[in-house]
């Protein structure tokens, strides 16, 4: 595992702010965290990032243990904080090139590498740009450069699009998709859930310091819900169709939209089938059933219910 924790705990006097937290996340991943403010997503982000000591457990980064080589930890990872200072008077160049010192890389490669970071952020064309006159979707950007001048195996981006404007979150979004090509491993959290779901290959919930459903989307959701979220699109008989899904016992929660309806089914794929069967035998024309795509802020709101209510 490239991360791993084993019974990790931060307490604060009486306050347990993380609680026997145990995540294992494999070579080339895209973790999400996801969770309320003071969940402890930050404070396990830090202590991965050797910037916080738990008070229990073990945390393992790259096969490092964060508190008996915390040299080597840093070396592996890139960690981007939810709000980062800049640097007045320094260019973006300037302010890519004094990290690439800071981590000894040598001055002969330091313009092609800062190149190279600019290009993958898309920031090229603000190389010689004051980095306090960027915006802030730029400036998040280039902190994600900064992050990997040293070429980390192991990315933690803590609320890397929060206040970021739609195409500025897009932007980001598919500089983290090519990351993920690239081979790294990146523990992500945010609150604009959906955006999770898309990013991806497992998510953690964690509420009150305790990590409380982990998988993919499709498992956290299937196995803490115990239903799925179905789909029907028709092109006529709508009414019908309502009434024949209102009248079913394996359906609820049935909502109606412009082009069909979402609701819940608690049923085997058998039921599946014959509901789809008598929607056609009563003349409906149908022309998609199945599946929704999980709402994953639906998910988080129902696995957490009563959690420490």
């Amino acid at each position: 595992m490239v991360i791993e924790t084993v019974h990790l705990g931060k307490r604060y006097g009486q306050l347990e702010a993380l609680t026997d937290l145990n995540l294992s996340i494999e070579q080339g991943k895209v973790f999400g965290f996801i969770g309320p403010n003071g969940a402890g997503k930050s404070t396990t982000m830090l202590i991965l990032s050797t910037l916080l000591e738990q008070t229990e457990g073990e945390a393992f980064v790259c096969g490092y243990n964060v508190r008996k080589d915390p040299k080597a930890v840093r070396q592996s990872l890139g960690y981007m904080p939810d709000f980062f200072g800049v640097y007045d008077n320094l260019t973006a160049v300037e302010y890519l090139e004094f990290y690439a010192g800071a981590f000894k890389i040598p001055a002969r490669k330091r313009p092609a590498l800062v190149a190279d970071l600019l290009e993958l952020v898309n920031l090229s064309h603000k190389a010689d740009t004051y980095v306090d006159s960027l915006s802030r979707g730029m400036q998040q950007r280039l902190g994600l450069a900064r992050c990997l001048v040293h070429d980390p195996s192991v990315l933690i981006l803590d609320e890397p699009a929060s206040g970021l404007d739609p195409r500025a979150r897009i932007e980001l979004r598919e500089i983290i998709k090519q990351l993920r090509g690239m081979g790294k491993t990146i523990l992500i959290s945010s609150h604009i859930l959906p955006e999770l779901a898309e990013l991806c290959d497992e998510i953690g919930v964690i509420e009150r310091g305790r990590l409380i459903a982990c998988g993919s989307v499709r498992e956290v959701s299937h196995r803490d819900r115990g239903h799925c979220s179905m789909q029907v699109k028709a092109v006529a008989n709508e009414e019908i169709a309502a009434f024949v899904l209102e009248s079913s016992p394996f359906v609820s929660q049935l909502e109606e939209y412009v082009d069909g309806f979402r609701f819940r089914f608690d049923g085997t794929d058998s039921q599946k089938a014959e509901l789809l069967q008598q929607l056609i035998s009563e003349g409906v024309s149908v022309v998609f059933f199945g599946e929704a795509k999980e709402n994953l802020e639906d998910v988080f709101l129902a696995i957490t219910e009563g959690v420490g209510g």
